[in-house]
């Protein structure tokens, strides 16, 4: 049940292009990725990294190929999981060609580091001839000088102009099957730089705030920014960069995806911020179900309100309700139809064993 009323967004329709299985862009709906932080060459970690991020729900994961070991690590670990990898490449365009070569379903290059045209060309043959998309990857923190001595700074401009090069570069040889980004750590420039290149191009736009931070400040960053041009129809694939471990980035993301009702994943939890009214401990009580629901991943509401002021109306919109009413009166609904009065010391056990029960007859 999910009757809360959702704003229409008029997602722009871009090209539609192939991350190994997956579809990037046109109708698809927007992928969640993350990055692995395990060295490349410790090829066990990797795979068993790249697991949990899929067990987590991530559509891609990228990979760094920082010299040609790593590189050849890609042949092993491509065969062990089942989402697309992509080749993150800087400064050796070598490297993305081996990457290409050892199953990479897409290479990342980052047109300020990467060197002259000519290796760029070379990128997009093997990229060619091993049927792998490409990531252009404009970066804020790595623009080509010519681009600095012209704006003096990063700017949204300049962040454009490096894309559009690029865009003509890989057209003019004939490759279409890639995607865009224009990252900054500054939200504003970020926002504008996307906004300005949605107009002009209709590649897809893969979002992100690069280098955003902590948990914290970092999924706040990031869910201003992608959030603001996801409402506004801009962006075909998300990444949450933090500093942190990198479920976490797929849980952000997702969790910026449901908060705008794009595409939902587990529990969804409206609860009250508590107050002296509450009839039970809110916050001890939402901790608890957040941990004892983190392996559901059907999308499902449910809705912790401590009192009854804003329980009632918050159950009749929700999966599963809870309203305080006090030691032993707390009211459960079911679909928005009171169900049961459930006493303080019961409310965890028997919320979980009603959303369990919920997602089995929704299989």
């Amino acid at each position: 049940m999910d009757v809360r009323p959702h704003r229409k967004i008029n997602r722009k329709k871009t090209k539609e292009i192939k991350v190994g299985k997956v579809s990037v862009g046109g109708n698809s709906q927007i992928s969640v990725q993350s990055m692995t932080n395990t060295l490349t060459t410790d090829i066990k970690a990797t795979i068993n990294q790249i697991c949990m991020l899929e067990d987590a729900g991530a559509d891609i994961v990228r990979v760094s190929c920082p010299d040609e070991e790593s590189t050849k690590s890609l042949k092993k670990i491509v065969k062990e999981v089942n989402v697309p990898i992509v080749a993150d490449i800087h400064f050796h365009y070598k490297r993305a060609i081996e990457a290409a070569e050892m199953g990479a379903s897409c290479l990342r290059i980052n047109p300020g580091n990467i060197g002259a045209n000519d290796r760029i060309l070379e990128v997009v043959k093997a990229a060619k001839n091993n049927n792998c998309s490409i990531r252009i990857g404009v970066n804020a923190g790595s623009l080509d000088k010519s681009l600095l001595e012209k704006y003096k700074e990063p700017c949204p401009d300049a962040l454009v102009e490096s894309a559009q090069y690029n865009i003509k570069l890989l057209e003019d040889n004939d490759f279409f099957n890639f995607k865009i980004s224009v990252k900054s750590s500054d939200i504003f420039l970020t926002v504008k730089a996307y906004k300005k290149l949605s107009k002009i191009c209709d590649y897809p736009l893969h979002l992100g705030v690069t280098e955003a931070g902590g948990l914290l400040t970092g999924s706040i960053k990031s869910s201003i920014g992608i959030g603001q041009l996801l409402m506004e129809g801009i962006g075909d694939t998300i990444r949450v960069s933090l500093s942190s471990d990198p479920v976490d980035e797929i849980k952000a993301g997702y969790e910026i995806l449901k908060s705008i009702g794009i595409r939902s994943r587990g529990v969804n939890i409206i609860s009250c911020p508590s107050c002296a009214r509450q009839a039970f401990p809110v916050i001890d009580t939402v901790k608890e179900l957040e941990k004892r629901l983190s392996h559901i991943k059907k999308p499902i509401n449910l809705s912790i309100i401590g009192c009854v002021v804003n329980g009632p109306g918050e159950a009749a919109l929700t999966d599963i309700g809870l309203t305080g009413g006090g030691q032993n009166s707390n009211l459960l609904y079911l679909s928005g139809v009171p169900y049961t009065k459930v006493p303080n010391p019961k409310i965890i056990d028997k919320v979980v064993e009603l959303v369990e029960k919920k997602i089995k007859e929704k299989k």
